[in-house]
């Protein structure tokens, strides 16, 4: 039976905590434990609601598989109770492996244990994680990084894809694929993966058409993407919706496709074992030469540097 010790300075995030306790708990190998710090019996979180059936960090002996820091406003706050952070730095020794979550990695940094270590953590804290501590690497775009035993993850979900791995890496993909299904997950998104979508951005201001033809278009890459087809689709004129997308968008309708088939072109180079040309045919982009072109003018690189920028940050 493999221990899961999941703790936090708090109060913790509480998705920080549930989101891998769901995870771990859905295989019948993990024994998950959840940690106080305080010796109560409930682990306080940022909205209110304390989990139960917690113990004291002084209460946890022996070897642990997977040692499990949360994050949320306690970490962020960057005060530690000393006895905490040394007894972190004591359970890490008999740990097979660390795992932050979110800002769980500036509990983890006080505690000593990323030095010198190529981490992430929420794009909102990386700067500040860098600064406060420049013996690390911080990393901002990876939704999560090993380094030798050492796993860091972004933002608060990303701590369910990187329980998810932590789960392939034990027990092997179809466990992993199986999990994922039961907790009716998209997809297993791998570390390498852009913290936040651009166009996710986007949606934020655009107008409700806008937003479901950007659904269509990601469901028909390969259709007729052209300007006078959208506008078609959109029941406007070519010029009507030109204006339209540079005032929702702030993009002109070829720029918005161009970083459709990019995002989408992404997705499969990350998730998938698809070769350039049939990803560059499946995304709509015609050629791998085509693509290289889109992949260089949206992003600032080709797509076969992204593929090695996603290698070195996985």
């Amino acid at each position: 039976m493999r221990v899961v010790v999941i703790s936090g300075a708090p109060p913790v995030q509480v998705l920080d905590v549930t989101g891998p306790l769901e995870v771990f708990s859905n295989v019948p190998d993990y024994r998950v434990l959840l940690v106080s710090t305080d010796g109560s019996a409930e682990l306080k979180t940022n909205r209110g609601i304390n989990l139960g059936s917690a113990v004291s960090y002084n209460s946890i002996s022996g070897p642990i598989d997977t040692l499990v820091v949360a994050g949320g406003p306690g970490a962020e706050r960057g005060e530690f109770d000393k006895a905490y952070l040394q007894w972190i730095w004591s359970a890490a020794g008999r740990a097979r492996r660390i795992v932050s979550i979110c800002t769980g990695a500036f509990v983890l940094a006080a505690a000593g244990l990323l030095d010198g270590k190529r981490v992430v953590t929420h794009w909102k804290f990386s700067d500040r994680l860098a600064r406060e501590f420049p013996k690390l690497t911080v990393l901002s775009k990876p939704i999560f990084v090993r380094d030798g035993r050492i796993y860091t993850s972004a933002g608060i979900t990303s701590g369910l894809d990187l329980s998810l791995a932590l789960v392939e890496e034990d027990h092997g993909h179809h466990t992993a694929h199986a999990v994922a299904r039961q907790l009716v997950m998209f997809l297993i998104r791998p570390g390498g993966q852009p913290q936040y979508s651009h166009m996710l951005c986007r949606q934020a201001t655009a107008s409700r058409p806008l937003r479901e033809l950007q659904v269509y278009m990601f469901d028909n890459l390969k259709a007729d993407l052209s300007v006078e087809a959208l506008a078609e689709r959109m029941g406007m004129s070519p010029r009507h919706f030109s204006r339209v997308c540079l005032r929702e968008m702030k993009m002109s309708p070829g720029e918005f496709v161009d970083r459709v088939r990019v995002e989408a072109a992404q997705q499969m180079i990350d998730g998938t074992s698809m070769g350039l040309k049939e990803i560059a045919d499946a995304c709509g982009f015609g050629s791998a030469d085509s693509m290289r072109r889109t992949f260089q003018r949206v992003m600032g690189m080709t797509a076969g540097e992204y593929i090695e920028q996603s290698k070195l940050a996985s």
